[in-house]
């Protein structure tokens, strides 16, 4: 066998080595990607409440305002121990307020509560419904969803007419909330809430 032949063939086992060495790296890097993505498939993932289901706290924005949907932007808290007292097992009908601006919050008591008062910094248990103040048009309502909202008050976790709003208010009260768009979300006008105090902790 030549010279020139041997060399040809040992160029052609080396470059067969290095295809194999290479779809040998090649194979390793996919199996270790495949098995590092099932492993973090197995991390558990915290579950959080949708934003758009709570009265959330205005966040100032240049976008156009969107709907809101409740006064939490934060996940709701655990629920206190609720006993619905019977002034408060209907939904209420909220009527509307009027074409006259709102320059402050107007708390009009519906039903006296007979438990504690809440305090700034407790989490609240509350049933409650919001109508626009000009039109009475439903925006939103715990009563829609079958199930009361938990946040905590006075602390910026919801818009400040609640934050305002709420905290004095006795336990087993049914109250209206009549909040100037000031205290509530930009671009949505003036809002009245039907708010039931049912807990708070």
């Amino acid at each position: 066998m030549s010279t020139q032949t041997e060399s040809a063939k040992r160029r052609g086992q080396a470059f067969a080595g290095a295809l194999a060495g290479v779809a040998i790296v090649v194979v390793l890097t996919v199996v270790f990607f495949v098995v590092k993505n099932n492993d973090s498939d197995k991390t558990p993932v915290a579950s959080t409440q949708p934003a758009a289901s709570q009265p959330a706290a205005a966040q100032p924005t240049d976008a156009a305002p969107s709907e809101p949907a409740a006064p939490t932007a934060q996940a709701q808290p655990s629920a206190a121990a609720v006993n619905t007292p019977a002034a408060l097992s209907k939904e209420p009908e909220v009527k509307a307020g009027g074409t006259t601006k709102l320059t402050k919050l107007v708390k009009t008591t519906l039903v006296a509560g007979t438990g504690p008062a809440v305090q700034k910094g407790q989490t609240v248990t509350a049933n409650y419904k919001l109508v626009k103040y000009a039109t009475g048009e439903v925006m939103d309502s715990s009563w829609s969803r079958g199930t009361p909202f938990s946040t905590q008050i006075g602390v910026g976790a919801v818009i400040q007419g609640w934050d305002e709003g709420i905290v004095g208010l006795k336990v087993g009260s049914r109250t209206q909330l009549d909040v100037p768009e000031a205290l509530a979300y930009p671009g949505q006008g003036d809002l009245r809430f039907v708010v039931d105090v049912l807990a708070a902790q």
